[in-house]
C-alpha cells in the first residue's frame, strides 16, 4: 500500500512538472528569474568603445535580428537581418498602446472579464470584476507587460482579441508594416504573429510620436488604481533611468522569441531606436543594446546634407550662366531649381566625413515645349562611394515650342526696319 502512495504521489508531481513545463512555454514573460543583470557592469564594459576605424561587426553580438535607426532621417545606421521575419513577445504591446491611445477614452472605467483575469504569463495581476481606468490598464501594459491588461484593452477597443488584432492589422496596413502581422495584443507566440526588427523600428518610431505614449514607456514608477486601492508598478526596462538618454520603449519575453528589447536613446541632437529580438539569455539582450547604442553614439555625426547641396547648386549657377541650349523655344529664360531632401541632416560615420562628394549631372541641350517640373538632372552626394542623398534638379517654369506663327512674327520683327525703309524711300 504505501509503495502505491509513493508511486502515486510521484507520478502526479511528474504530472505536475510537465503541466509547469507547458504552462512556461506557452505564457512565458517579461520576467527572467534566473537572470540577474547588473546594467551598470555592462556600461561600464561596453566603455572602451571608442571613435575608430572599427565598424559593428567588430562588437560581437547575440541577438539574431537588430537595427539602429535614427529617428530624425529614418537611415538605418546598423543592420542585422533587419528584414527577417520573426517573433515579437511582448513588444506586440507598443502597437496595442497606440491602437488603443488613438481610440479609446483613457478616462474610461473597465471592468475585468474572466478571460482577461484568466490571461497567463506577465500579470498586472487583475481578477474578474476589477475596475480600472484604461489610463491604468496602459501603464500596466507597458511597464509590468501585463497580458491580462492587454486582453482587457483589446476587449475595450476591439469587442475581442480577433476584433482587436484586426484594428493591429489595419494600422500596420496604415503605416506601411507589409511584413508585420498581429494575432494578438500581447504577444504570446502563435505562427501568424511576426514582425521584423526594421518594421518594428518604424512602429516604435511612430509610436513616439505620441506624447501620450512617451510619458507612459518614459515612466521608471508608478502608481496604478484597482478597485480604489493604489497598487505600485516598476517597469521592465532595465536599461531606462540607467543608460544615458534612454527614454523608453519595451522589453519581451516568449520561449519562441527569445529576449527581445526595443530601446529609444537621445543624447544631444541625435536620437535612435534600437532594437534586438532573438538573445538567448536577458544579459545579453541589455549587453548587446549597450553596445549598439554607445557605438553609434561615439561614431556617428550628423551632416547638413542640404546645406552641401546648396553650395554646389549656387557655385554652378554661378560659373554656367548660360548653360542650357533651347532648340525650338519660344525664349531662352528657362529657371531650374532642386527639389528638397526628405530629411536635410543625415548620420554619418566620423571617419567617413572627409569622403563626401557631391556630384551634379545635368544635360545642357534641351528641344522645347519644356514644361514646369521638368527633370532635368539630379544632384548625388556620396559618402566612401555609396550614395547617401540624392535630389532631382527640375525646370522652375516652363518655355513653349515655336510653332509657324512665331517664326513669322519673328521674322517680320527682324526685318520690319528694312521695310520700313523701302516705304520711306519709295515715298
Amino acid at each position: 500500500m504505501m509503495i502505491n502512495y509513493i508511486f502515486k504521489k510521484l507520478f502526479s508531481l511528474f504530472l505536475l512538472f510537465l503541466l509547469l513545463i507547458n504552462v512556461s512555454y506557452c505564457y512565458a514573460d517579461d520576467y527572467d528569474y534566473d537572470d540577474n543583470v547588473n546594467v551598470e557592469d555592462e556600461i561600464k564594459a561596453n566603455e572602451s568603445i571608442e571613435t575608430s576605424s572599427q565598424d559593428f561587426s567588430t562588437l560581437s553580438l547575440n541577438a539574431r535580428s537588430c537595427i539602429v535607426l535614427d529617428r530624425l532621417s529614418k537611415k538605418v545606421l546598423y543592420g542585422k537581418n533587419e528584414y527577417n521575419k520573426v517573433k515579437m513577445a511582448s513588444t506586440t504591446k507598443i502597437m496595442t498602446a497606440i491602437v488603443i491611445l488613438e481610440n479609446c477614452d483613457l478616462n474610461q472605467t473597465v471592468e475585468i472579464s474572466k478571460k482577461a483575469a484568466g490571461t497567463g504569463g506577465s500579470r498586472l495581476g487583475l481578477k474578474t470584476g476589477d475596475k480600472i481606468t484604461v489610463r491604468d490598464l496602459l501603464y500596466g501594459l507597458m511597464l509590468r507587460s501585463g497580458n491580462d491588461a492587454a486582453v482587457a484593452l483589446a476587449q475595450t477597443a476591439g469587442g475581442n482579441i480577433e476584433g482587436f488584432s484586426n484594428l493591429m492589422n489595419a494600422k500596420a496596413k496604415e503605416l506601411g508594416l507589409s511584413h508585420t502581422h498581429f494575432e494578438s495584443p500581447h504577444g504570446l507566440d502563435s505562427d501568424e504573429h511576426y514582425t521584423t526588427a526594421y518594421e518594428l523600428a518604424l512602429l516604435s518610431d511612430y509610436a513616439l510620436k505620441n506624447s501620450t505614449f512617451t510619458q507612459i514607456v518614459g515612466t521608471k514608477n508608478c502608481t496604478v488604481t484597482i478597485n480604489g486601492y493604489p497598487k505600485n508598478l516598476n517597469n521592465t526596462n532595465e536599461l531606462l533611468g540607467v543608460l544615458n538618454g534612454v527614454y523608453g520603449i519595451k522589453t519581451g519575453f516568449t520561449n519562441g522569441a527569445n529576449r527581445c528589447l526595443v530601446t529609444a536613446c537621445k543624447r544631444n541632437n541625435m536620437d535612435i531606436i534600437c532594437v534586438v529580438l532573438g538573445c538567448d539569455t536577458k544579459k545579453f539582450r541589455t549587453s548587446d543594446s549597450i553596445k549598439l547604442i554607445e557605438y553609434t553614439f561615439k561614431n556617428f555625426e550628423y551632416v547638413n546634407i542640404a546645406e552641401l547641396i546648396h553650395k554646389k547648386f549656387t557655385d554652378w549657377q554661378n560659373e554656367n550662366p548660360n548653360y542650357f541650349q533651347i532648340d525650338k523655344g519660344l525664349h531662352s529664360d528657362l529657371q531650374i531649381r532642386y527639389t528638397n531632401l526628405e530629411t536635410p541632416m543625415i548620420p554619418i560615420p566620423k571617419n567617413d566625413i572627409s569622403s563626401i562628394k557631391v556630384a551634379l549631372h545635368i544635360k545642357p541641350s534641351i528641344e522645347a515645349p519644356i514644361y514646369e517640373n521638368t527633370v532635368l538632372g539630379g544632384i548625388e552626394v556620396t559618402s566612401q562611394n555609396n550614395l547617401i542623398a540624392h535630389c532631382d534638379i527640375v525646370t522652375n517654369n516652363a518655355v513653349p515650342r515655336k510653332y509657324f506663327f512665331n517664326y513669322f512674327v519673328q521674322f517680320f520683327m527682324n526685318y520690319s526696319h528694312i521695310l520700313n525703309e523701302t516705304i520711306d524711300f519709295i515715298s
